[in-house]
């Protein structure tokens, strides 16, 4: 049975940062892919916004390169770009004077009636100020929402007055924070898995489980971004959101509905149960690692000084941490965390570990036995992999064999798996924010970070060097070996 596309109301999309790279590579393919979905109602209109000097034709005209650059082979339909074409407008600017912004709200006055979203596809150093000429120049409807991209803050003290500052102009629940991995099918099926099954549910705590790993592996370097990362590394770029919202979703209690406020509620409930990490106990929970020359794709790759071109930095490219949950459900169960950059292979996954069997029935003969394991893939290939103990096929006695039940979303289903950023836009003008994060899920998050920058600050704690195409220093290794247990790399 086919998903049911449900069209949303018309609505005006205005992307600051039009013809940046986030727009070119993942707004405007998105918001094609809804259009031949059939999700568009009319009229609805895409505007983008920079301070760049360009005509509506000159920016359908990048909307139209970025469309050939980036979709797969098969999907840019002449008709389809077209009509997508047709409803790109564009308007020259500049967030900190008022250049343009009449132009805009003469444009915008056109569909007053409408869903009015700003998507912040812009550094955050200039969210407040596009925030405040928003509401200057009196672009604020009873339909307006607003979406800001990470990095919310780089500590507490940043995100406080960050929110501060948007939250004077728009209300909270106008506001939309995005964190695209919340938008993956797969990790909205973690969801599915727990709560629609009675399977997991009953075992999906510390009696039953013995550890879970979280793994959000890259195999590529800076790719131009030298500027924002050396600031940024990996704990602020990919702890502080993207795994700590998976590990919420790992370890959250049932909400009561999937109103976006219960599961925001629960989510922030395991955010204030983390078991903090300071300078007492930063060097034993943690690992900073910083990738140097090797190898990646087939290739001889630059290490991260090289990229930055002979500079001196000891920002971490890579972090493995052992986080604990102070709660009466995940008691005594570790969460192991890692991301890095010039890792392996691209792969990011959540694997649920479960405790051996109490009491083993068979002899030496028949083979060990392998703990059951739920692996739940976010790319490249989504999916759900859950390993068991069978019998080897075949006369001569009980041989023993793990095998796996793989499910992979583009095998089962034969569909195209929509871009997380697609259902991401899309809820947006549903005003639903489920997907979303909440102002003190955000604060909640930089409490628990905060205090592991300040541990590596007063410990002098260095990043350690690794080698490109490899899957972390050594000490990584040891983090998890020490309990007798192994990061999952298959």
């Amino acid at each position: 049975m086919s998903s049911q596309i449900i069209p949303v109301e018309p609505f005006d999309y205005v992307v600051f940062g039009g013809t940046g790279d986030l727009a070119e590579r993942k707004l405007l393919p998105a918001l094609y892919h809804r259009q031949i979905e059939g999700q568009f109602s009319e009229p609805t209109r895409i505007i983008g916004a920079s301070r760049s000097a360009l005509s509506h034709e000159d920016f359908r005209k990048f909307a139209n390169d970025a469309l050939k650059e980036h979709l797969k082979s098969g999907e840019y339909d002449e008709a389809e770009v077209a009509k997508f074409l047709a409803r790109l407008f564009y308007v020259s600017v500049d967030a900190k004077a008022d250049s343009g912004w009449d132009q805009l709200k003469k444009l915008l006055d056109d569909g007053k009636d409408r869903v009015r979203a700003f998507y912040l596809a812009v550094s955050p150093a200039i969210f407040g100020a596009i925030s405040e000429k928003i509401r200057d120049h009196k672009l604020i409807t009873k339909s307006t929402r607003i979406v800001v991209e990470k990095p919310i803050g780089r500590n507490l003290a940043s995100a406080l007055e960050l929110n501060d500052t948007i939250g004077k102009v728009f209300k909270e629940e106008q506001i939309f924070r995005i964190d695209h991995y919340l938008g993956k099918e797969t990790v909205q099926n973690l969801m599915a898995l727990r709560f629609a099954n009675a399977l997991y549910e009953p075992l999906w705590n510390a009696q039953y489980i013995d550890h879970v790993q979280i793994s959000v592996a890259e195999s590529v370097g800076l790719e131009g971004r030298a500027g924002y990362y050396d600031t940024a590394g990996a704990l602020r770029d990919m702890v502080q959101n993207h795994i700590l919202q998976l590990l919420c979703l790992v370890a959250m209690e049932v909400p009561s509905s999937m109103d976006s406020e219960a599961v925001r509620d629960e989510k922030l409930k395991v955010l204030r149960a983390l078991k903090p990490i300071t300078s007492d106990n930063v060097e034993q929970m943690t690992v900073r690692g910083q990738y140097r020359a090797g190898a990646s794709s087939g290739g001889p790759v630059k290490g991260y000084l090289e990229e930055l071109e002979g500079g001196v930095s000891n920002t971490e490219t890579f972090v493995a941490i052992k986080a604990e949950i102070n709660n009466w459900r995940w008691a005594g169960v570790p969460f192991y965390i890692r991301t890095g950059k010039r890792l392996a292979s691209r792969m990011s996954e959540i694997v649920i570990t479960f405790k051996p069997i109490p009491h083993n029935i068979f002899d030496a003969a028949a083979g060990r036995i392998v703990a059951n394991q739920l692996i739940i893939r976010l790319q490249p290939d989504e999916g759900v992999k859950q390993s068991l103990m069978i019998k080897d096929p075949g006369p001569g006695g009980m041989r023993l064999r793990n095998v796996s039940l793989d499910m992979s979303f583009a095998d089962a289903f034969g569909v195209r798996n929509p871009d997380a950023y697609e259902r991401l836009l899309m809820d947006v003008i549903r005003s639903n924010q489920t997907l979303f994060m909440r102002r003190d899920e955000v604060e909640a998050a930089w409490k628990w970070v905060d205090p592991i920058l300040k541990g590596w600050e007063s410990t002098n704690q260095p990043a350690q060097g690794y080698t490109a195409g490899t899957w972390g220093p050594s000490q990584a290794i040891a983090l998890i070996e020490r309990d007798g247990r192994t990061w999952h790399e298959g």
